[in-house]
């Protein structure tokens, strides 16, 4: 017995089918349908394992992160701060996802409101952009850490870094506020089925027969302003510190150093590879296979969330410490505030290890 087609199987929940799109007309459908991973829906149980695994990793070691920084005093610096902030944007953005994505692969639970799916592009977009932008923060915090050291508690103060911290929110906030009113403002002819696992600014523009050349022209302008702006940032800062690197006498003192940046270089490289490789192959490579590329903006969404509280808590000595006191009460405490060099101490905080002045 052949197999009914899917667009037709659920032409029920559909506030339109694909028969009747030329002669229907109205502004936007009350819902959508997302397929998942088009091509792969026999592997989606198979798929939902890693998926799942990894988001219960992201999960678990966020908020340990969280928790730690919270209840030890001696973490309450610029460094772990900015951790802090990293945490809670890992948490939405992969929880603004990963569930309505483990609902199409175990109860085939496709169908999503207009509306919920305007919402979840505007936080999936604007958590990405808060995040690449905490990732700029915490990089001008290994800036002043490494060449400024003894300034760095000075410069790096609780007050400066709320106002970083709010600056980040707003950017972010502000500039991806659009998205959802561009989307909304085309009119959906063709089908509401969006072939993705979660609902993104193109893939629903893509839908509707209507001129999106303001959609393509503002996505491209918050590329070069979010995510081009900030990756120059990030790499000025750290031509900056390798110059001061480089400055030190002994190769024994440049590993050193540099040792103290590879968690933030590490968690930079995990966000910005693969989310400028699902935005490059979206918008350019029109040859790769398309269940190719939705594995690819998924990776984007959960491998930073779950890779970051690694990082961290294998490379900061001071959260392995606690973590390990924690669960055994055997390992060390880890150190609280005390009298002396307060540059020493932040520079003890910032990579696990005293840094001389380099400025």
């Amino acid at each position: 017995m052949q197999e009914t087609p899917f667009s037709l199987r659920v032409g029920h929940l559909l506030p339109y089918s694909m028969s009747d799109s030329n002669t229907t007309d109205f502004t936007n459908p009350s819902s959508f349908i997302l397929l998942g991973i088009p091509g792969l829906e026999a592997a989606h149980v198979w798929i939902s394992i890693p998926f799942c695994t990894m988001y219960a990793i992201a999960v678990l070691g966020n908020f340990i992160i969280l928790f730690i920084v919270k209840i030890d005093p001696s973490l309450h610096a610029p460094m772990y701060y900015f951790l802090c902030m990293l945490a809670v944007t890992d948490l939405v953005l992969s929880t603004s996802t990963v569930p309505k994505m483990l609902s199409i692969f175990w109860f085939n639970s496709r169908e999503i409101d207009f509306n919920a799916c305007l919402t979840q592009l505007y936080f999936i977009h604007c958590f990405s952009a808060m995040e690449s932008g905490i990732l700029v923060a915490m990089a001008v915090d290994r800036y002043v850490a490494i060449c400024k050291p003894l300034r760095h508690s000075t410069i790096l103060t609780s007050p400066v870094v709320g106002k970083i911290g709010l600056a980040v929110v707003l950017r972010s906030s502000i500039l991806v506020l659009p998205n959802p009113f561009l989307a909304r403002r085309c009119p959906y002819y063709r089908t509401n089925i969006i072939p993705h696992t979660y609902c993104e600014h193109m893939s629903m523009v893509k839908l509707a027969c209507a001129d999106i050349r303001i959609n393509n022209y503002y996505g491209f302008s918050l590329i070069f302003l979010i995510t081009g702006v900030d990756v120059f940032f990030i790499a000025l800062s750290y031509t900056q510190i390798l110059r001061a690197i480089f400055s030190l006498p002994t190769k024994d003192a440049w590993v050193k150093t540099f040792w103290t940046c590879s968690s933030h270089l590490f968690a930079t490289l995990a966000f910005h590879i693969p989310s400028l490789f699902s935005i490059l192959t979206h918008r350019f490579a029109q040859n790769v296979p398309l269940h190719f590329h939705i594995l690819m903006a998924n990776m984007s969404i959960l491998v930073p969330p779950m890779l970051h509280p690694i990082i961290y808590g294998f490379k900061t000595k001071q959260i392995r410490n606690r973590l390990l006191w924690l669960f055994t009460h055997k390992g060390p405490k880890v150190f609280s505030w005390c009298s002396g060099s307060k540059a020493n101490h932040r520079a003890e905080l910032a990579g696990d290890m005293v840094l001389s002045p380099l400025s």
